[in-house]
């Protein structure tokens, strides 16, 4: 039995319930109670009627209601005999009026039950596209897609189609997605899409499909196109029964919706795409530019000096042999210090660095950069230690290239006869250490783009580049900070933080 006749049936059983108890209570009063007055109170069982089955029941209702009413309230009582003309002119307007009241009241409910509809349409569609807001990867959203709809209308079977040259489809993991005719099924949910099914699914056009499948004749295949201005996104293909037009209006709310969702996530993909491309050009060019940089010095300088040893013309004491090899020596450091640094780089880019955590002290760091610096480099350190400095919790080999290159920059920019001064002190929950020249300094405004990878664009008196740049990022990725500042009296400063030791690590 379909919905509409059980109300029917129900209303139809309300019309002879309520004519029932209405004839119970005023026939021990019906001597009492006039003509008009039993019309007025029969009205309740025809809205009842009405309000439960629809029209039809109150048609039923008007016609039991007249029975009870002519049989029971009229004299002679008992009889369909109606007796007095007025009597007959009560009848009349009592059926004329009861089929208005029922015309009303079966218009008033279908207006309630249209706007109770309307309002779980709202409420629905308001969940789904709840599903659809906010930064979801693309991969995701397609299963949330098809996973929402399914349940929500409770389908056999739900598919979103991709175009098969799409780079932006998701490609179910574990599981091997179907195509159809230049589609691929990116996301399901249910049962997969038959091959009968994924047949009636065409890539082209913007109309909705169904088809009915065999045997059962209640299933069918609708394909929604996903569409955003006119440009195609995909197809949602939907197996099972689509409750009305208002499920599949529903439905096709969504699927714009859905396709609105995917557009931009599959923009935003592209874009992080894009980003991830131009970042690795950049990474390309800068490269270069320490290849053709900062590698071209230290290669000359170790060519000139070999080229000077093995030269027959050059006539050389063991003093001047000796310092030349001391010259090899210091630019063959100072490559390996580069190639640390492009190495370390690369780690960065990669997402690839990990941290071997362990208790040391900023003197010992100190004293590991000066043997990395080596002999060869020109500089001098001073260094200004409290006692009671604590120990930190450190990757021992980035702590030290951070002071190396650190040393080597301000070493670079210092005034002859003056030497780079380190000092350090507890912070809270860190050390900060800081290293300091008397020379230009760094102007204000170019405090942060010092930091950036290979920007030598006269900022910062030149400063800027890829050991800075290392320094920057080893020290964050230790959870620390590093600022660039003003020396008091000229000159630079640049101060960085390092997590504390455990065992000395402050109590809050």
């Amino acid at each position: 039995m379909s919905g509409q006749s059980r109300r029917f049936v129900l209303g139809a059983l309300t019309a002879v319930a309520g004519d029932a108890v209405v004839s119970a209570v005023m026939m021990p009063l019906r001597s009492h109670v006039g003509v008009a007055t039993a019309a007025l109170v029969l009205v309740v069982p025809v809205v009842l009627a009405v309000a439960t089955g629809g029209f039809a029941a109150g048609v039923l209702a008007v016609s039991v209601g007249f029975l009870v009413y002519d049989l029971l309230f009229i004299p002679p009582y008992g009889t369909l005999s109606v007796g007095a003309g007025e009597n007959w002119v009560a009848l009349g307007v009592y059926v004329a009026v009861l089929l208005v009241v029922a015309r009303i009241v079966a218009r008033l409910a279908a207006a309630r039950a249209e706007a109770r509809h309307r309002e779980d349409d709202a409420r629905t569609l308001l969940e789904l596209s709840d599903v659809l807001i906010g930064e979801t990867p693309l991969a995701e959203l397609l299963d949330l897609v098809v996973t929402t709809v399914h349940e929500v209308f409770d389908l056999r079977s739900v598919a979103l189609l991709l175009p098969a040259s799409s780079d932006d489809r998701s490609g179910l993991a574990g599981r091997e997605p179907p195509s159809a005719a230049g589609l691929d099924v990116a996301a399901w949910a249910g049962a997969p899409l038959r091959g009968d099914e994924l047949s009636a699914v065409s890539p082209s056009g913007g109309e909705v499909r169904s088809r009915a499948v065999p045997p059962s004749g209640a299933d069918g295949t609708v394909a929604l196109a996903l569409g955003v201005a006119g440009r195609p996104v995909g197809i949602l293909a939907v197996a099972g029964v689509v409750p009305g037009a208002h499920g599949l209006e529903l439905l096709r709310t969504f699927a714009n919706h859905a396709a609105l969702a995917i557009e931009r996530e599959q923009l935003r993909s592209r874009a992080e795409r894009s980003e991830r491309l131009e970042q690795a050009d950049r990474w390309r060019r800068a490269m270069l530019g320490a290849v053709s940089h900062d590698l071209r010095t230290p290669l000359a300088t170790v060519k000139a000096a070999v080229s000077d040893l093995r030269s027959d013309d050059v006539s050389l004491c063991r003093e001047d042999e000796q310092e030349l090899l001391g010259l090899v020596e210091a630019q063959a450091d100072r490559l390996e210090r580069l190639v640390a640094n492009l190495l370390g780089m690369a780690q960065i880019e990669a997402g690839a660095l990990r941290l071997d955590l362990g208790e040391t002290t900023v003197e010992e760091l100190l004293s590991e950069a000066l043997v990395v610096l080596g002999p060869g480099w020109p500089g001098r350190v001073s260094t200004s230690f409290p006692l009671t400095l604590p120990a930190v919790w450190v990757d021992h080999l980035l702590a030290v290239q951070v002071l190396v290159n650190l040393i080597e920059n301000a070493g670079r920019y210092a005034p002859d006869g003056t030497a780079v001064e380190l000092s350090a002190r507890a912070a809270g929950g860190a050390v900060e250490v800081a290293v300091e020249d008397r020379g230009p300094g760094v102007a204000e405004g170019d405090r942060e783009r010092v930091f950036a990878m290979f920007s030598r664009n006269g900022a910062g008196g030149g400063r800027a580049g890829l050991g800075l740049t290392i320094a920057k990022a080893f020290v964050e990725a230790h959870g620390g900070t590093i600022t660039a500042a003003e020396r008091r009296g000229g000159g630079a400063r640049f101060a960085f933080t390092l997590p504390r030791a455990r065992r000395h690590a402050e109590v809050p």
